[in-house]
């Protein structure tokens, strides 16, 4: 089977290729999985963090990829609920406990990290893990909804939103674009503020109902109840400290966060940023429970992503290309 694996840790300022396209082995599933073959791949920032070495693989070469969606081409021994043909999706979550907190066990292994991922056209997943897709969306639309959006589902119920409130969005891409339809949804009176140094990002902000949008550096006309931030940068947590109301909460939607511009964290002023009982929440991974519940809900809605699809031979290209910026929505491979 072609796929592309990472077989070295590298920097993307230096490096426009980090993956090589290869032909592996078609895994075998084992007792409790199921093979997929795979249909679409999304593009997501947390590969650039495994690229780059800020959440690296245990083991290289490896596949990347963790917003698969397929059809089930072969069953391991045990497995039931799933049938030879069905449709199905797979987030970050590869395996782990099976509880409510799973997503915080040590436990844990992340699909496209711990384990070989979409980057290819067949993968092994256990069964339990493997979520079925709505009907509604097409392969490449549900890719962005099995990270981007379930993570984004779960940053949006740790934010402790009321409908009414007023939310902000920090950074404006595939999870965030997302988040906003969500939250128009489940809360339809609250009104949206989006921070975004692309001024076509403000635009496609306002184009899915954001009441307000500004630069990250700018301030909000209202204090904030919430904002989520979705961004690889630093700058923006501090930014956003100032533009919440007393008692308001961050939640930081970021597997990890770049170097560059850690030192803006000497900017905190802790009358400014942190007093008035400001809280400030992580939002760790994701659960299969989330998954499950995102994408009812998101078939519900119907949620819409907008995505640019890509060969797998491309992935290089795409990377290279959410890396610097150039983002409107998710980016998705597609298999031939």
């Amino acid at each position: 089977m072609k796929a592309m694996v990472l077989p070295r840790i590298v920097s993307l300022d230096e490096v426009d290729a980090p993956l090589e396209l290869v032909d592996l082995p078609v895994p075998e599933p084992g007792a409790g999985e199921v093979l997929l073959k795979v249909s679409a791949c999304g593009v997501c920032h947390t590969e650039l963090d495994e690229i780059e070495g800020r959440t690296a693989p245990p083991r290289l070469p490896v596949v990347l990829g963790h917003e698969v969606v397929g059809r089930v081409a072969e069953l391991g021994d045990g497995v039931t609920g799933l049938a030879v043909g069905d449709r199905v999706g797979v987030g970050w979550i590869f395996d782990s406990t099976g509880e409510d907190d799973e997503n915080l066990s040590p436990e844990f292994r992340a699909t496209g990290r711990d384990a070989d991922g979409g980057y290819a056209e067949y993968m092994r997943v256990p069964a339990r893990y493997a979520c079925p897709i709505p009907e509604i969306f097409s392969d490449a639309h549900a890719a962005p909804l099995l990270c981007a959006g379930a993570v984004g589902y779960r940053a949006l119920r740790l934010a402790n939103l009321e409908d009414g409130d007023l939310l902000g969005l920090t950074g404006f891409g595939g999870s965030a674009h997302l988040v906003a339809q969500l939250a128009r949804h489940l809360y339809p009176a609250a009104r949206i503020y989006v921070f975004a140094r692309d001024p076509n990002a403000r635009e496609f902000a306002r184009g899915l109902g954001a009441a307000w949008t500004g630069d990250t550096a700018d301030q909000a006309p209202e204090r904030l109840h919430a904002i989520i931030d979705t961004t690889p940068a630093w700058k923006p947590v501090v930014e956003a400290l100032a533009n919440l109301r007393p008692g308001g909460r961050l939640v930081i939607n970021a597997i990890r966060k770049e170097d560059r511009d850690q030192g803006c964290l000497l900017e905190l002023s802790y009358h400014d940023h942190l007093w008035m009982e400001k809280e400030i929440k992580s939002v760790a991974n994701v659960t299969h429970r989330d998954i499950e519940e995102f994408l009812a809900i998101a078939a519900e809605i119907p949620i819409e992503p907008t995505v640019e699809t890509y060969a797998l031979e491309d992935a290089n290209r795409a990377l290279v290309e959410l890396k610097r910026g150039k983002i409107r929505g998710a980016k998705v491979l597609v298999m031939n």
